[in-house]
């Protein structure tokens, strides 16, 4: 879906004689070298370039990929239709968005989750222990990277990331050295976390909902990740100063019901995993069953209020508890944006795949160059391009490997955005939050050592689970 444009816009030209030779579906014509395919593959440069921009431009991502989404199948369409196949289009966008929809909702079950702890305050309290704590940068640094490792598992990498580094802002100060290096390894140690869990990344989570590796599975990928992180860590290590910040008394109380949240949460993760393993039905119908707990113990919180205030005035009042929960306002905060755009990469990156540049760059990555020289370039293509379509790219080629290598590109794909800022939506959204201390470039002088762990970690998972 998207190696094509990531690696056919340069090379085009070479593989066009390949593309010769392609042959169509049983359904419909190939479409490699028509006008109307190679319409469809500027258009989707295009809207691309405008998501590459967006730090610049100020256009939220999602709008670019999600009119040209309709712009292409627009043009499949007509095109299939002017060469006899008048429903061709409509089935392969059915069962591109049949996809999307799946990973959608389960998405917005866990970012409604994610919302409702950080409304009952499990978040600040985090932070505000961290704050006090009154340990050294050094031992920060350590700490909030371990802590990023091991929540983003769970949390996605970006809400992980914007928890820790406000607590690098918060502690660090005028320490540029410390904010900067501080948020180089917790980006690198968030997208490292997430690549060995189902939950950690949506790139994980599709791999997983097509069932190329089982729940458990992943967790093969844990000494690997932890290699990818580490190596880099260790070398910044000693470039952290080795000062003590001046530390806050403020403390945070959560408001009532965040633990059975939290609760909760790990047992609608459970539900999506039996009814994958033992029922054999999609993750999402378990997620979306878990979502109904949320709502049941929502209803409980909101009809208890009144009374639980009563006995409780002042504290209520100290923890800023004084409206009631209502679960439609955390799915209300989801991230729309992202699963908007998820939406326009998917169908189209599946329109590349309908006019056949995707078995193109199959035949020449995964045949040519063999899947494990072809995984590690994903990885690298994914410091560039989002991971999402990169990965999309790849479960629409289907190439025919074995579970090594299924694991090998869901590792790459998942660490290769930490070698540059704008590889991850972590890294994006650290530069947002720490605007001036944590930049493009002071992220750039670390990407020997970050591709070093990039590497690595490749190494050891060929050694241990090759």
């Amino acid at each position: 879906m998207f190696i094509l444009p990531a690696v056919l816009a340069g090379v085009l030209a070479l593989f066009l004689p390949i593309a010769a030779f392609a042959s169509g579906s049983a359904d419909h014509p190939d479409l490699t070298l028509h006008p109307a395919g190679l319409l469809v593959l500027l258009i989707f440069l295009a809207a691309y370039v405008l998501v590459m921009a967006e730090e610049f431009l100020h256009l939220r991502k999602s709008k670019p990929v999600v009119i040209a989404a309709g712009v292409i199948w627009a043009i499949l369409a007509y095109v299939s239709a002017q060469q006899g196949a008048p429903h061709a289009a409509e089935q392969a966008v059915r069962h591109a968005f049949l996809d999307f929809a799946e990973l959608m909702l389960f998405l917005l079950v866990a970012m409604t989750y994610i919302n409702a702890m950080a409304e009952r305050r499990v978040f600040d309290a985090l932070r505000a222990w961290l704050i006090r704590t009154g340990f050294g940068f050094r031992s920060l640094f350590w700490m909030t990277g371990t802590l990023a490792f091991f929540i983003s598992p769970i949390a996605d990498n970006l809400t992980t990331a914007l928890l820790m580094g406000a607590v690098v802002l918060a502690v660090g100060g005028e320490n540029r050295t410390f904010v900067t290096l501080s948020c180089i390894n917790i980006v690198v140690a968030a997208n490292a976390g997430g690549a060995f869990s189902p939950f950690g990344d949506i790139t994980t989570l599709m791999v997983w909902q097509k069932g190329l590796i089982d729940f458990f599975g992943f967790f093969a990928l844990f000494v690997p990740a932890l290699v990818n992180w580490l190596v880099p860590a260790i070398l910044m290590h000693f470039a952290v100063p080795d000062h003590k910040p001046a530390t806050a008394s403020e403390a945070v109380a959560m408001k009532r019901g965040a633990r059975r949240i939290i609760l909760l949460f790990l047992v609608t993760i459970a539900t999506a995993v039996s009814f994958h393993s033992f029922l054999h039905l999609p993750p999402v119908i378990g997620m979306l069953t878990g979502l109904s707990y949320l709502q049941f113990f929502g209803y409980y919180l909101r009809m208890t209020h009144t009374r639980w205030q009563d006995r409780n005035g002042d504290r209520a009042t100290r923890v800023g508890d004084m409206t009631p929960f209502d679960v439609f306002n955390p799915v209300a905060r989801a991230e729309w944006d992202t699963l908007l755009f998820f939406y326009g990469v998917v169908l189209c990156v599946a329109g590349l795949g309908y006019v056949g540049y995707l078995s193109l760059a199959s035949e020449v990555m995964y045949l040519q160059w063999g899947p494990t020289a072809a995984n590690i370039g994903v990885g690298l293509i994914s410091a560039v391009v989002d991971n999402i379509p990169v990965m999309f790219a790849v479960l629409s080629m289907n190439p025919a490997m074995d579970q090594t290598q299924w694991l090998l590109v869901t590792l790459t794909a998942g660490v290769g955005g930490s070698l540059l800022s704008i590889g991850s939506a972590a890294g994006v959204g650290l530069m947002g939050q720490a605007r001036g201390a944590y930049t493009f470039f002071g992220h750039l002088k670390w990407t020997p050592a970050i591709a070093l762990g990039y590497f690595a970690s490749i190494g050891v998972h060929l050694w241990v689970n090759g």
